[in-house]
């Protein structure tokens, strides 16, 4: 079966392809955008993988579920297209990395300029159907995002997991962490960051500095 993700990723998930979960899932999620409203645009499901070569991959964020509302998923967690209001998790984060970095707050919302650095965006379930918030959980796609993080941590040496929330947190268990830099906090959702779980984690300087001591181009978020 033949799903077109990013050459650079092909080698080490095209094992996935052919396991019969995940041909179930393409089949659910082919289904799903011919009978509804689906986000993000088919073209942009594996987008996290298009905008972020295996590579030159040096940082792993990792979301929950795309946007739900019109025109919000673009395929990267957290990130809205251009012109399109900022939801409040990224109000947060964007709120962070400026007091974090001393920097200007950004205007647009799309962080394909992350992506583009070697920042995956991963969200856990790669799609959803419109204003209905995890209907496509438990479907597939946590299996396949997890087998995801297990290969990049056993691939990959020297990456930054950036873990936001109990939900990532739990995905601590799929990376080792001798050979990786993980940083933990709060989710930048208002819920949380309101509470004190958020503001001051200073995860964006931190992994720039981690970036620099093993002599990698830091990101400029």
């Amino acid at each position: 079966m033949q799903v077109k993700i990013a050459d650079s990723w092909k080698n080490i998930l095209q094992p996935e392809f052919e396991k019969p979960y995940f041909i179930e899932l393409v089949n659910f999620v082919k289904t799903e955008y011919q009978t509804h409203t689906c986000y993000p645009k088919g073209s942009a499901i594996f987008a996290a993988f298009d905008f972020c070569a295996l590579h030159d991959l040096k940082v792993v964020i990792i979301g929950q579920d795309p946007y739900h509302g019109p025109n919000q998923a673009n395929g990267l967690c957290f990130s809205v297209q251009d012109e399109i209001k900022h939801p409040p998790s990224l109000i947060n984060i964007f709120k962070e990395v400026s007091n974090d970095l001393n920097v200007a707050y950004p205007q647009s919302g799309n962080l394909e300029k992350w992506a583009k650095q070697g920042v995956l965006l991963l969200n856990a379930t790669l799609t959803v159907r419109a204003h209905e918030a995890g209907s496509h959980q438990k479907k597939g796609w946590e299996t396949f995002t997890d087998q995801v993080i297990q290969q990049i941590s056993n691939q990959k040496e020297n990456i930054v997991f950036l873990l936001w929330g109990g939900f990532a947190k739990k995905k601590k268990k799929l990376i080792d962490t001798k050979k990786h830099y993980v940083l933990e906090t709060g989710h930048p959702s208002p819920l949380s960051a309101n509470r004190g779980y958020w503001f001051g984690n200073q995860h964006f300087s931190k992994t720039n500095t981690y970036l620099k001591s093993i002599d990698k181009k830091p990101i400029n978020w």
